[in-house]
């Protein structure tokens, strides 16, 4: 999985189109008010000085640099004069998207915003941050477990052998008898701590604080889901070419966070924080500024944000504070 999507030449060392062109939706491809709430949250945290006017706000895992242009942008609408005390950076390996980002940028604020790149977290030193990420931990690579047993891949043939202690100690844990352990956790939250004298990391992913004990990992490729295990699947097909992603275990990222020296803040529903974030209020922002007509178009791009049955359950929000 780490080749397959993080290689030089892997699924996501170049830009991919998100959204009907391309292989994947996401939040962000879904409304700028899923930007828009994340700026109001963060602006409640300014105002309540639980963060400083002057904090350095970063996104991981950026892709085209929507969601931090998005929040930019509602921090313009909302709160203008914090576009001259706050940095905004992105922290991308990949030179190929670090100009497609500064690209994006130029084009849509010109020279008013200044975006910094890092190419990880050990590059940066900060005393203060705001640290957004969305749908990361999902790629994070991964290990299959079934009982005592992991898959390893051989010729594209998947062949399960003796676990690994790491896997061993990850499963017991959790009692994983079947399913994905994720591998990383602990070192990217030990690396974010050593990053930022005090952090807030906010992020959103799919799947749940119990492990769902079945494989949940999938590859996607024009819209059209395949799992991994499917019959007469041929990985070769799809290596480098395609997405491929699985549900995460909350339980085991909160606690690798915990062990960094993190507090979790919160555990919600993508329904739930993004109304406790004022996404609601902002809409309204919309019915009494531009009519009701465009606040319906923006409402109905929003409920696939937060409607039970689509978005709003299935997705997860954690936060943690340094």
């Amino acid at each position: 999985m780490q080749k397959w999507l993080y290689d030089k030449d892997g699924y996501y060392a170049n830009y991919k189109a998100i959204g009907k062109e391309g292989d994947f939706y996401t939040s962000v491809s879904v409304s700028k008010f899923f930007g828009g709430a994340i700026a109001k949250h963060l602006l409640s945290l300014i105002e309540n000085q639980k963060l400083s006017k002057r904090v350095d706000i970063f996104e991981i895992g950026a892709h085209k640099g929507y969601l931090l242009a998005d929040i930019i942008e509602f921090i313009y609408t909302l709160k203008p004069e914090l576009l001259k005390t706050l940095t905004f950076n992105i922290i991308e390996p990949f030179e190929s998207l670090q100009k497609v980002q500064k690209e994006y940028f130029k084009n849509s604020f010109g020279d008013k915003i200044i975006l910094n790149h890092f190419k990880s977290l050990k590059d940066i030193n900060s005393k203060e941050a705001f640290v957004v990420a969305n749908e990361i931990f999902d790629a994070f690579p991964c290990e299959l477990v079934y009982k005592e047993d992991m898959a390893y891949v051989e010729n594209f043939k998947i062949k399960f052998f003796k676990k690994d202690s790491y896997c061993k100690d990850i499963s017991k844990r959790y009692r994983i008898e079947r399913g994905e352990i994720a591998k990383g956790y602990e070192e990217f939250s030990q690396n974010l701590s050593n990053a930022f004298d005090r952090c807030y990391f906010l992020t959103f992913d799919y799947g749940d604080l119990e492990p769902r004990n079945d494989f949940s990992i999938r590859i996607y490729k024009n819209h059209s889901v395949k799992p991994l295990f499917e019959e007469g699947l041929k990985l070769k097909d799809y290596y480098k070419k395609s997405d491929v992603t699985y549900d995460v275990n909350f339980s085991h990222l909160i606690d690798a966070f915990l062990e960094s020296g993190f507090k979790k803040e919160s555990f919600k529903t993508q329904l739930r924080a993004l109304v406790d974030f004022g996404i609601v209020e902002l809409l309204e922002i919309v019915k009494e500024k531009r009519g009701f007509e465009a606040y319906s178009k923006e409402m109905n791009k929003v409920k696939t944000l937060i409607h039970p049955a689509m978005m709003g359950e299935r997705f997860k929000m954690v936060s943690f504070v340094k």
